[in-house]
């Protein structure tokens, strides 16, 4: 069995939650495509980078993201910092010929998106944006439902991503909130996700009508590097500087193949912690989906006898893809 050699770029959140998917993968996915071997992480700083290494197991590190993409021997460059570097990273990546596993959001503008789509294109590397919810079992199986016309011409899809963590007031100025470096807020942060599905579950968008909505104008500065956004992290009494980006977007869709739609995405709903949903309607019966109810899908088909219609609830297991 071949193995395939990585190296992450960032050690933050995602980056420890990529580096435990490539640690746990074989266990999961057996016999495996591959084995992931991890090679080496790069982090701003040689001591914070060697504390990535020791912490999630990679073999060497590195404070210099180029060296990842300078390396002979790595064959994957996964990115897992802020939004404005995946551009930078991406194309240096392709032009060194790595394949590249990217966060998302992919880029802060279309125009950097674009670009980097050219860059990999011309290299003829395997590139991938990290939307990791469309593997959730319920999700790869009502794509399946939606392929074999369970619920017959899709008409309706309706989408939200609702999270709670951004109320406080007093949370840090995080680059998410900072427009120059992550692009918008929480329209690229979530939102994205609930795109994904759409596109995923429904096909391309034609056209959109949306508003945004920003509730906290301004928050304290953080001292230091570090990405800091946990509720024991607040520095209320520090200087505030502006938030320029979103609380929240409400959207409406338009698809290619005729059906209509609404996603709606939010960091400042109080009680939801990551109610990711989706609805979708067709002429012959209804999918419903909330990934904090990830192991069920709802089924409602008009096929059924007329004396026992009704949602019926499917629960994934290993039956179903990615179980």
């Amino acid at each position: 069995m071949r193995t395939i050699n990585v190296g992450v770029i960032g050690a933050g959140f995602m980056g420890k939650a990529h580096s435990l998917a490539y640690a746990a993968m074989p266990m999961f996915f057996w016999p495996a495509p591959a084995m992931p071997r991890r090679a080496v992480i790069a982090e701003l700083g040689d001591e914070a980078a060697r504390e990535a290494a020791l912490r999630y197991g990679f073999e060497r590190s590195t404070g210099d993201w180029r060296a990842v993409v300078e390396d002979p021997e790595i064959e994957l460059v996964d990115i897992a910092v802020p939004n404005d570097q995946h551009a930078e990273i991406a194309i240096a990546a392709a032009e060194a010929g790595k394949h590249i596993l990217c966060e998302k959001r992919l880029a802060r503008t279309a125009d950097e998106a674009r670009a980097m789509r050219d860059a990999v294109a011309k290299a003829g590397v395997i590139n991938m944006v990290a939307f990791n919810y469309r593997r959730t079992p319920a999700v790869a199986l009502a794509r399946k439902l939606v392929e074999e016309g369970a619920i017959g011409q899709v008409r309706n899809f309706r989408g939200t991503y609702l999270q709670d963590w951004s109320n406080d007031p007093d949370l840090p100025l995080s680059w998410r909130f900072r427009g120059d470096i992550a692009g918008s807020g929480a329209l690229g942060d979530i939102g994205t996700h609930v795109i994904d599905f759409a596109r995923h579950l429904v096909g391309e968008v034609a056209s959109v009508n949306a508003l945004t909505q920003r509730y906290i104008d301004t928050r304290p500065v953080p001292s230091g590097g570090a990405d800091q956004l946990a509720a024991a992290s607040k520095i209320g009494d520090a200087p505030r500087e502006a938030v320029d980006v979103d609380d929240e977007v409400l959207t409406m869709l338009r698809f290619e193949n005729g059906a209509v739609g609404s996603l709606e995405a939010t960091r400042a709903a109080h009680g939801r912690k990551n109610h990711l949903t989706f609805e979708i309607h067709g002429d012959a019966g209804t999918l419903v989906f909330d990934y904090e109810r990830r192991d069920e899908l709802r089924l409602y088909s008009t096929a059924d006898p007329e004396d026992r219609q009704g949602f019926r609830t499917i629960l994934t297991g290993p039956a179903h893809p990615y179980g």
